[in-house]
């Protein structure tokens, strides 16, 4: 069973006013042609109520609106005729093609020229004269001009609805490449806070454990030299951090990012924070100088060794840790060992971050990384973190 939907109002507006129209030139008797088979004025009434109703399909149901109004125009043409209904059946036409299927709007134009060709060459075949050839230029206003109309305005709101398409999909993209910035700004900032304040509180919290167990002025004297250090330091680096976080601050430019250049004061720094853990800190730079890394390179090699002596001075048992930097054509070898074990005295806790981290500075610069333990010398195990960062920037720009 077909089911229509309720007409829209604007083709309700079209139907009463295409009706009332033809009522209005039937009353004041003006019609569009004589002597035709039926020839009683009220007779066109007739194609001119079918015409009308058909208007209230035009969007639900063009199709079947364009066919009915075209067997109402043909049996309009037995009568005297109605111009409301020839005009009504224009806008049949014209619905048609803007509001039915895209074989429809595709198959009407070309189904009207056919038409308007045939009759025209028909009628100047039957009847060589002007009026033959004024009959087909009608024909194609009624049929082919309002499908050829309604075939261009449905080609630009298809345009138009595609042009909204792709903004709504460039919007969602951009959004989305927003949304992926945003949370690898949060991931760096995550690395960075870890990386820069995780060795001082580390550091701070070893010291402070061992001045509250310790009851030895010497040893809790010392112990507080060093918290206070680290409580600097700690805040310099978060001040750092707050610089790297604004554009133009008040507070002046942000100071540049740390490099290798400053292992030695940073080796130094943990030597003196895990020197009453039992710990010595050595620094083996083996590198050759070719001139400067690239700038993320550095900032990752110097947060990795950074990283790995906070590690060294929460986990590792007494003895040597030892950092070693190395250069080939192609990569930076960055290498921190420290003996593998437990050891006595107080621990600061750990939450993994810090490897995890390390992991992604290098895999964003295309490196490699491992760490773990693995057998040392004198039967000792050692843990170790070996990462290799590309430096091609280097060798290109050479």
């Amino acid at each position: 069973m077909l089911s229509l939907a309720r007409p829209h109002r604007h083709d309700v507006i079209l139907a009463a006013s295409g009706l009332s129209g033809g009522l209005f030139l039937w009353l004041v008797g003006i019609h569009i042609q004589n002597g035709r088979l039926f020839d009683a004025p009220w007779v066109s009434l007739l194609p001119l109520a079918v015409t009308s109703g058909s208007e209230l399909l035009r969007r639900s149901a063009p199709r079947t609106a364009l066919a009915v109004g075209a067997l109402a125009l043909v049996a309009d043409q037995f009568t005297v005729g109605s111009l409301a209904t020839v005009l009504m059946f224009t806008d049949l036409v014209y619905a048609a093609v803007l509001y039915g299927s895209p074989a429809a709007s595709r198959r009407i134009p070309v189904v009207t020229l056919l038409v308007t060709v045939a009759v025209t060459l028909g009628f100047v075949a039957w009847a060589p004269t002007a009026d033959a050839l004024l009959i087909g230029i009608v024909v194609g206003m009624v049929c082919f001009g309002p499908a050829l109309t309604g075939a261009s305005v449905r080609n630009h709101r298809d345009a138009a609805e595609a042009a909204r398409l792709r903004a709504d999909q460039t919007a969602l993209l951009a959004e989305m490449d927003r949304a992926q910035a945003v949370t690898a700004e949060r991931s760096r900032m995550a690395r960075e806070l870890h990386d820069m304040v995780a060795n001082h509180l580390s550091a701070i919290a070893i010291h402070s454990t061992a001045a509250l167990s310790i009851d030895d002025p010497g040893t809790s004297r010392e112990s507080l030299g060093v918290i206070r250090r680290n409580s600097v330091d700690g805040l310099a680096e978060m001040r750092r951090l707050i610089g790297l976080l604004r554009e133009n601050g008040a507070d002046g430019p942000p100071s540049a990012a740390p490099t290798l250049a400053s292992l030695d004061a940073l080796v130094g720094q943990a030597g003196a924070n895990s020197a009453s853990s039992g710990l010595t800190v050595t620094l083996e730079d083996s590198r050759v100088e070719s001139g400067p890394l690239p700038a993320p390179v550095e900032l990752a090699a110097y947060r990795i060794v950074q990283e790995s002596l906070t590690n060294a001075l929460k986990h590792a048992a007494p003895g040597p840790v030892v950092v070693r930097l190395e250069t080939s054509r192609a990569a930076l070898g960055v290498e921190v060992s420290s003996v593998f074990g437990d050891r006595p005295g107080p621990r600061a806790p750990g939450s993994g971050a810090g490897l995890l981290g390390m992991r992604e500075r290098v895999a964003l610069l295309g490196g490699t990384m491992r760490a773990g333990p693995e057998p040392g010398e004198n039967g000792v195990r050692v843990w170790r973190v070996r990462a290799e960062l590309p430096v091609e920037e280097r060798t290109q720009g050479a």
